[in-house]
């Protein structure tokens, strides 16, 4: 079984962590092998504490040459032309080897809706990006569910989303839009990741660790030894995590 995070974090915050942070590509690896976990895809906390723009070209630094790092890059409205167009960004993602795609729009004080980000989310649509959306920072659920409605087939990872019956606001999700997915990452519930598979299979369930938020191994060991079938764990692990990124349409 190989484990792939789909969401953990390297730089260092401006807010304190419960575990020291990863401040480059070589801590962060470093932890990943001390608990054994093959591959991550991160995203660089400036790109919430700063700015996207900043964020993403420290990332694009940090995990050059590094190909046990994917990238996951943060996103603005773009009527102020901050970035180039969705094709040229497309092309900078890959040659970043970037997969994915951030949104924090109440921290950012913008609008995650067809009005204000049309123009990233309908070609995001197309090309089969994922949206990694965290209702822990600077969103929520009600922007998630409106967002949803818009654009029903977004390929969108639902993380950071808690233990404290947040199954009755993912779980509608589920049923309703065929591309959307849950990591683990705060999924504390006893026998949730059980219940999870039985009602859903394993296919929509993401190893993801909230690193440095919550450590490596807390969700790995969850995993390792929830009671469902050894194909399901190792799904769960790293083989949708791989599957969902090998579908982006370059």
């Amino acid at each position: 079984m190989e484990f792939f995070d789909c969401n953990a974090f390297i730089g260092r915050p401006a807010r304190r962590e419960v575990y020291p942070p990863a401040v480059d590509a070589a801590s962060i690896l470093a932890e990943m092998d001390f608990c054994g976990v093959e591959r991550a895809l991160v995203w660089h906390v400036a790109q919430f504490d700063a700015s996207p723009h900043l964020g993403n070209e420290l990332l694009a630094q940090r995990i050059a040459g590094q190909p046990r790092l994917a990238g996951c890059w943060a996103l603005l409205p773009n009527q102020a032309r901050e970035f180039p167009p969705f094709d040229e960004f497309l092309a900078a993602m890959r040659r970043a080897q970037v997969t994915a795609l951030r949104a924090f729009p109440i921290h950012h004080h913008f609008f995650l809706n067809e009005v204000a980000m049309g123009s990233w989310l309908a070609p995001m649509v197309e090309h089969r990006v994922p949206l990694m959306f965290s209702v822990a920072q600077g969103a929520d659920w009600n922007i998630l569910y409106n967002l949803l409605a818009e654009f029903p087939k977004l390929v969108c990872v639902i993380c950071d989303h808690g233990c404290w019956g947040e199954d009755r606001r993912f779980r509608p999700l589920i049923e309703r839009y065929p591309n959307v997915y849950v990591d683990t990452a705060l999924y504390l519930l006893d026998g949730g990741i059980e219940a999870f598979v039985a009602d859903y299979g394993p296919e929509r369930l993401l190893y993801g660790s909230g690193f440095p938020a919550c450590h490596f191994g807390g969700m790995m060991m969850a995993i390792q030894h929830a009671r469902i079938r050894d194909e399901a764990k190792a799904a769960i692990a790293g083989k949708n995590l791989e599957r969902i990124l090998a579908e982006v349409v370059w």
